[in-house]
């Protein structure tokens, strides 16, 4: 006999095998029994999280023989559920829509949903990657799947939920099924070790667990892997020789060595990364991930629920969330989100990222202007004038008088820059001798308003204790020769 791999061995039976989707499960039992079975369905999610085999559970549950009519706990020992289980049924039938993308196709499917089933009460399409179909596939199965023969159910499964067109959506009750839990992989794994009569330390099965970043099936093919090479025992030692550190501990890792600004334990994290198969492109994504996360725990709490952090690490996540301010978060994504589209049409990639981490590792060198002008603020007012001299052709200027005279505040959204006098080349002489400055006298009301308007300026009256006034040049011009 032939080995089953474990991912279909311990493949889902019932809604109560569902792992990680409590929710959906709790939702279609009560359809099941309040008799509100729904005549489409469209599971969603990434790979690996029970769609394919939700779909085979609610067949069963609507197909069991063994009950009078639809239940929510199917016996899964009938012929029906057996070959349900097995996808061999007569009456469910699977598609596979990556290799049945055409119109004919589903011009087949629609004439043979008139027919009745052939022994179960009702015949079930199950249309895995739906988002393959073509437009013209779609639109001839919008009819169909809208008003279906009363023994005809549509379950469709897609992991891109956006190539999926909102006429198709519409006609059917959606569920989205949510990435699965370290905690709850680890539960299962450590299930199904104890029905294999295999021994494993919790490290080995919590690596796992965050190796299969949210995928059950992922979890299972890494625990067959791990069983191929060590026999009847797993011990630390074998998965460090098997698989890789857990990308987001290495992210995890540079980060901290970010915070320290060590740029060269950082580099040696981004080499690690690489060096077990991870690309710059998905580096970087992961990299942008982990810094939103460090954001919201920053500013939202560690008890916030906008971030899906494990319990045992979000104290130490917490922790290095605080090393860095908001500015300096918002300042590390976008520069590495600059990287990464780089990164795609740049024959030098590499020398990109670890510029951009080295940089991470400086951030904390750059400050906000608003922060340097609260550190001038602090200074004393003595050191200054001696620290600010104004530029000599710097237009506005600012003067010291014994009155200070604030101008009025204008909003920070209107301040604009001054421009400086524009030179009029036509009536501009030939001669091309030095002007002289020339201070007029005030400044007029408009131009007083529009410049002190600007923060700078604001900054540098209160700090000086002074006033606007206009330096002008004048140019001086050689007298035209005399006709002598």
């Amino acid at each position: 006999m032939s080995y089953t791999v474990l991912a279909r061995k311990y493949r889902s039976k019932t809604f109560d095998d569902l792992v990680g989707q409590e929710a959906i499960a709790t939702t279609l039992k009560n359809a099941i029994t309040s008799d509100r079975v729904h005549h489409g369905y469209l599971f969603t999610g990434t790979r690996g999280v029970g769609k394919t085999s939700s779909a085979r559970v609610l067949a069963k549950a609507l197909n069991c023989l063994e009950s009078d009519g639809p239940t929510a706990k199917p016996c899964c020992a009938c012929e029906s559920c057996l070959r349900v289980a097995e996808g061999e049924d007569i009456d469910v039938i699977e598609i596979d829509a990556a290799s049945n993308t055409g119109v004919d196709n589903i011009r087949d499917l629609r004439d043979n949903a008139a027919y009745r089933p052939a022994r179960s009460r009702f015949k079930i399409y199950i249309i895995d990657e739906v988002h393959m179909l073509s437009t013209g596939a779609f639109n001839a199965l919008l009819k169909t799947l809208e008003e279906p023969p009363d023994h005809v159910k549509f379950i469709l499964a897609t992991t891109e939920i956006h190539k999926v067109p909102a006429t198709i959506v519409s006609r059917c009750q959606r569920f989205d099924f949510r990435s699965i839990g370290v905690e709850d992989i680890a539960g299962h794994l450590t299930s199904v070790l104890k029905k294999e009569n295999v021994e494993a330390d919790e490290t080995v099965v919590r690596r796992v667990a965050r190796l299969a970043n949210g995928s059950m099936r992922d979890g299972l093919s890494l625990l067959d892997q791990l069983l191929s090479y060590g026999g009847g025992r797993l011990a630390p030692e074998i998965i460090e020789e098997v698989l890789p550190a857990a990308h987001d501990e290495t992210v995890a890792r540079m980060m901290a060595h970010v915070a320290d600004e060590d740029a060269a334990a950082a580099l040696a994290c981004v080499e690690e990364s690489l060096g077990a198969g991870q690309t710059i492109d998905r580096f970087c994504e992961s990299v942008i991930t982990h810094l939103r996360t460090l954001m919201l725990l920053n500013l939202c709490g560690a008890d916030t629920e906008m971030v899906d952090v494990p319990v045992a690490a979000r104290d130490e996540m917490a922790s290095l969330s605080a090393r860095f301010d908001g500015a300096t978060y918002t300042y590390m994504i976008s520069m590495l989100e600059e990287v990464r589209r780089s990164v795609r049409s740049s024959n030098a990639s590499r020398a990109l990222l670890d510029a951009a981490v080295v940089r991470l590792a400086l951030s904390r060198n750059f400050s906000q202007i608003d922060a340097l002008l609260d550190q001038i603020e602090s200074a004393a007012p003595s050191d200054a004038p001696a620290a600010a001299q104004p530029k000599p052709n710097a237009t506005p200027a600012v003067a010291r008088k014994p009155t200070p005279a604030e101008p009025a505040k204008a909003p920070r959204a209107s301040a604009r820059r001054p421009a400086a006098p524009a030179r009029n080349r036509e009536t501009a002489q030939p001669s091309r001798q030095p002007s002289r400055p020339r201070a007029t006298s005030g400044v007029s009301s408009a131009d007083k308003s529009r410049i002190g308007g600007d923060p700078r300026v604001q900054k540098a009256i209160e700090l000086f204790d002074g006033s606007l006034y206009n330096v002008e040049r004048t140019p001086q011009t050689t007298p035209p020769p005399s006709d002598d």
